[in-house]
């Protein structure tokens, strides 16, 4: 497969549809705002005036966009993924969606003699830049191993988690434990400003022990710089949180740190503050100490 159709040019899209074309991919790319894709245009991909025009030709394509409705509306729209892909076609959708949205685009998918794949990756804007992201498969077996130079060409941990809805399910998995991460990282360096510890020394002891993770790597040192440019929106964090909870509540789970989370960052979005990166969890934090 060469040609690929490639639809949601965002924080990670973009990186995302470069790697591909670093790795020889035709792409064929469309997004809502053309102005968004220019660097990737610039980097070889081909524009396309609609979803009809972007996946008509192509052997595989794409969708990374940014809410179940959008996934809704590129798939099942009158014009949209399932009404334009010429048979045969591998239908990936890399966006964090509804479990059973991806089952049902899967079995429409199944009628049109498609390939549909629910493939949600985790890694944020750097694992998508570096083409480092961990991919989360879900779908036939066969349809997965066919698209596996696509995803290694975005990806270094590729997973397959069996049937479709799967890869959504994992990445709710994802979701839910990075919630009680990210709460305690910023928790945790509240505290030390409190007590008066040095947050960058004391960073030098914790991150290469039991408390070490990705989120301390990546998002600490983004918060004591106070950069909260978002590698990943706190508007669609909730998204998923939301997605995670109604999930995890249909089979009878209570998952009480989930939802301590997702209430604090709907404070901060309530705020003003959903196109901030998740990191800016510390501001509800700061708050406590500016209080005082």
């Amino acid at each position: 497969m060469k040609k690929i159709g490639f639809i949601g040019i965002g924080v990670m899209g973009r990186y995302m549809a470069q790697n591909l074309l670093k790795k020889g991919f035709e792409l064929y790319i469309y997004t809502r705002t053309k102005s968004k894709a220019q660097e990737v245009i610039e980097a070889g991909a081909v524009w396309c005036d609609s979803v009809k025009d972007c996946v008509g030709n192509c052997e595989a394509v794409i969708t990374m966009v940014g809410y179940p409705k959008d996934v809704e509306e590129v798939y099942f729209g009158q014009d949209g993924i399932l009404n334009s892909a010429r048979p045969g076609t591998y239908l990936i959708d890399m966006t964090t969606t509804s479990p059973k949205l991806s089952k049902r685009i899967y079995q429409a998918a199944c009628s049109k003699n498609l390939y549909a794949l629910d493939a949600p990756v985790t890694g944020g804007d750097v694992g998508a830049k570096n083409a480092t992201l961990t991919i989360m498969v879900g779908g036939d077996k066969e349809a997965f191993e066919n698209c596996l130079p696509i995803f290694e060409a975005m990806g270094t941990n590729i997973v397959y988690q069996g049937e479709a809805g799967l890869g959504q399910h994992a990445k709710m998995a994802n979701q839910i434990a990075i919630s009680g991460i990210i709460a305690g990282l910023c928790e945790a360096l509240i505290y030390a400003k409190a007590v008066g510890l040095n947050a960058e020394t004391l960073l030098k002891a914790i991150s290469g022990g039991a408390a070490g993770s990705w989120q301390m790597n990546n998002m600490a040192p983004r918060i004591l710089k106070g950069d909260f440019e978002p590698g990943f929106y706190i508007k669609h964090f909730i998204k998923d949180m939301e997605i995670a909870k109604e999930e995890s509540q249909m089979v009878d789970l209570d998952l009480c740190v989930l939802k301590e989370v997702l209430g604090l960052y709907k404070n901060l979005e309530q705020e003003g503050l959903g196109d901030l990166g998740t990191q800016a969890l510390i501001k509800y934090y700061e708050r406590q100490i500016s209080k005082k």
